[in-house]
C-alpha cells in the first residue's frame, strides 16, 4: 500500500483495485474490470481516467493505465499497462517476492 500512496496520498481502495485488475488482466476491456469487480459504469469511468492521464478534479491523472477505443468495437474501451504502471507492478513484486 506504501507503494500506492508514494504516487497519491488519497487513493482510495478502489482505485487500487482497478489498477490491480488491468495489471493482472493486461489488455482487457472496461466492460470485464466492470463485472468482475462489480462496479458500476461511473465508478471504474472515474477510476480509470485517475489511472490514465485524466483526473476528474482538473489534475493531472497517475498514468498508470492507457484506455483506447477496442478496434473491434468502438464503443468499448481496452486498458493497458504504462511503461509507469509496468514499473510500478516491478517495485509491487519486488517488495512482495524479496
Amino acid at each position: 500500500m506504501e507503494a500506492f500512496r508514494l504516487l497519491d496520498r488519497e487513493m482510495p481502495a478502489s482505485l487500487t483495485s482497478c489498477f490491480l485488475y488491468v495489471a493482472s488482466h493486461d489488455n482487457c476491456h472496461k466492460q470485464a474490470l466492470e463485472e468482475d469487480l462489480v462496479m458500476k459504469t461511473s465508478s471504474t469511468s472515474r477510476n480509470t481516467d485517475w489511472l490514465s492521464k485524466y483526473h476528474r478534479l482538473k489534475k493531472p491523472g497517475l498514468h498508470l493505465i492507457t484506455k483506447e477505443a477496442d478496434p473491434a468495437n468502438r464503443r468499448r474501451q481496452v486498458l493497458k499497462l504504462s511503461p509507469k504502471g509496468e514499473q510500478l507492478v516491478k517495485l509491487i513484486e519486488e517488495l512482495l517476492y524479496d
